[in-house]
């Protein structure tokens, strides 16, 4: 079973992309939601996040402070790099388990940021779903009812769009106008298939 990786920046549409895999019947793991799940349900991750950010980052119930966490890790590569390290292993294990249970030709892992990981080391194939910039940042405008800038600052502290398309074995343009998604999944599909 083949191990395949979708990415993007936000507002590129990956979660689009994955619905039109997921009625191709292929399995799909949302590493960022389990993450946040994982945050709030094991124990050891709870135990490593209070010993290096304090008890302020979680609510009287033991339940993640998302804004509080996100204002100590926006701007600091070093509190993000530490949650990383505490979250990711544990999401690692959770994706091979889960990937171990699945009877497909291949699995995917869906997350914004499988490249900045160690976590890429563990696929056979990167998919990167590609838009332009305008247009991604007019789609989390609408999306988050955020604006332009709030968006840019978002943008800015994820991997340039360059960068992550030369990683990646495939790229899904996902412009909205001009070039239609689905044939592009089709052939990927039918190549890992």
């Amino acid at each position: 079973m083949l191990k395949v990786a979708i990415t993007g920046g936000i507002g590129s549409g990956k979660s689009l992309v994955c619905s039109i895999f997921e009625k191709l019947n292929v399995p799909i793991f949302y590493a960022d939601p389990e993450a946040k799940e994982l945050m709030n349900t094991d124990i050891g991750i709870r135990e490593k996040m209070l010993n290096s950010f304090g008890f302020d980052i979680f609510d009287d119930n033991f339940q993640l402070n998302r804004s509080k966490l996100a204002a100590i890790i926006f701007n600091n590569k070093d509190a993000l790099s530490t949650i990383n390290s505490i979250v990711h292993p544990v999401v690692r294990k959770e994706f091979n388990s889960w990937a171990g249970q699945q009877h497909s030709p291949y699995v995917i892992l869906e997350s914004a940021i499988i490249l900045e990981s160690e976590l890429v080391n563990d696929f056979d194939k990167i998919i990167t779903v590609s838009a332009p910039l305008e247009v991604r940042i007019e789609r989390v405008m609408k999306r988050d009812h955020v604006d332009r800038e709030a968006v840019i600052e978002r943008i800015k502290n994820q991997m340039d769009e360059d960068l992550r398309c030369e990683k990646s074995d495939y790229i899904i343009v996902n412009d909205g106008k001009e070039i239609m998604v689905l044939p592009q999944i089709i052939n990927i599909h039918n190549s890992l298939h």
